[in-house]
């Protein structure tokens, strides 16, 4: 997938230069590259910290930037050149990836923000292993309550926080009667996702249990048959679920035959300790075989993606007293 990566890379660099006004078939180039758009976007953007999308725009207005401080035309004739219609259009774009404007620039030389080139590389670490198994899940029903909410990228979701504070607790009683099938656990469900996953995209997400029931009142996700790669976690909430998280984009997909497909995200909690601070959890992610030819080879070294998701202690306690309720022995709750 390295390979990959850094091919995709240069396919970037090769339609600027032929073409930069027209859009990037990106479905196209992945099969090119004999992977999926999802895959391709969705690798880019864990290991980049950045969409696809976003570092195609940010390359095309740093080379608009060196064709504006060492050129002659006009900013009419720049601004068709990569693609907008008026200097209006171009100047705002502009002034989003540099904080200054087409004029400025080309007055001044700068101030710039220029997005250099990336070059992805594999860093083989294996110092923990991952505790990591596949599994060929049939179709399963997740029920819950599910609602709509922005993603955000670091700190608390305060949407998420919220939703899952506002459940009676009651409801948290009959789901737990619920559960008779895998994935086991109180589950926190993403779906709609984003590829890029983009900072501010919207996601559906449920908290609820998997089921092989029909409950009404509830609502559902039909999920179909297909293979999980399926990581377990224990440790500190959510430290080490996070953790997790990101080493699955950062070390192993890149280094297994497997890539994402798309999916619902599932967290599924199977254990959670209020005073020691810790959980047992299991990250279920959708994948299917690699078909992609690619020569992984020495790759060098990486610098790791940092972790995209983090909590703070306010949703950390949403969530900590719906998991307590929910990991309270029943002959313990009141009649």
């Amino acid at each position: 997938m390295i390979a990959a990566l850094n091919s995709a890379v240069e396919a970037v660099e090769t339609h600027l230069a032929t073409d930069p006004a027209a859009p990037l078939d990106l479905s196209a180039l992945a099969s090119r590259l004999g992977t999926t758009e999802h895959h391709l976007r969705r690798m880019f953007s864990s290991l980049a910290t950045m969409p696809l999308s976003e570092y195609v725009r940010r390359r095309r207005m740093s080379l608009a930037a060196a064709d504006l401080v060492a050129g002659d035309d006009d900013l009419l004739t720049v601004a068709v050149r990569y693609g907008y219609g008026s200097t209006e259009s171009f100047g705002r774009a502009f002034r989003a990836v540099h904080g200054a404007g087409p004029g400025e620039v080309r007055r001044d030389g700068g101030p710039l923000r220029t997005q250099p080139q990336i070059r992805f590389h594999l860093t083989v670490q294996g110092g923990i292993p991952m505790d990591t198994r596949i599994t060929d899940l049939p179709a399963v029903r997740l029920v819950g309550h599910a609602t709509r909410v922005p993603l955000v990228h670091e700190g608390v979701n305060p949407f998420i926080a919220e939703h899952v504070a506002a459940i009676p607790v009651e409801e948290t009683r009959r789901l737990k009667t619920l559960n008779d099938t895998e994935p086991s656990g109180v589950l926190a469900v993403s779906d709609d996702l984003d590829p890029d996953r983009a900072e501010g995209t919207e996601l559906t997400y449920l908290h609820g249990v998997a089921t092989t029931t029909a409950p009404e009142g509830l609502d559902t996700i039909e999920v179909p048959a297909g293979t999980w790669a399926v990581f377990r976690t224990q440790g500190p909430h959510p430290i080490a679920l996070q953790e997790a998280w990101a080493a699955t984009a950062r070390e192993w997909f890149p280094s297994q035959p497997w890539r994402s497909r798309p999916g619902r995200e599932i967290v599924a909690t199977l254990a959670f300790d209020p005073d020691a601070g810790t959980a047992t959890c299991e990250l279920w992610l959708p994948i299917e075989p690699d078909q992609a030819d690619v020569s992984r080879g020495d790759q060098g070294v990486a610098r790791p993606a940092p972790p995209r998701r983090t909590i703070r202690r306010t949703t950390r306690a949403a969530v900590a007293a719906a998991l307590v309720e929910w990991f309270t022995p029943d002959e313990a709750e009141p009649s």
